[in-house]
């Protein structure tokens, strides 16, 4: 059975920061990464990070979001800089195995509001 589990969630300030981070078993992965889902809105990338450790940003958070990891021990994290209200959404951890099949944790709250 394939297990994303994510931890770190928080209420922050605008201008907080957070670092989530996501340890994964069940499966071997090709590249782990981190969206997101606001209310009302769709599913959207906020980054990833391949097996060789070539990591891909979202335009909104470049700059602001940095995404490490190590993807032989199924880890992922993403440290949060600068948090705007609307980074305010639920963040999943994402892991697409060495059979391109994708996995999902069950998320995390993050809320940026003073």
């Amino acid at each position: 059975q394939v297990q994303l589990v994510e931890s770190g969630g928080d209420l922050v300030q605008p201008g907080g920061s957070l670092r989530l981070s996501c340890v994964a078993s069940g499966s071997t992965f090709r590249s782990m990464g981190w969206y997101r889902q606001a209310p009302g809105k769709q599913r959207e990338l906020v980054a990833t990070i391949s097996s060789r450790g070539l990591t891909k940003y979202s335009d909104f958070v470049k700059g602001r979001f940095t995404i490490s990891g190590d993807i032989a021990k199924n880890m992922v994290e993403l440290q949060m800089e600068s948090l705007k209200p609307e980074d305010t959404a639920v963040y999943y951890c994402n892991g697409e195995s060495i059979w391109f099949k994708e996995f999902w944790g069950q998320g995390t709250q993050v809320t940026v509001s003073s």
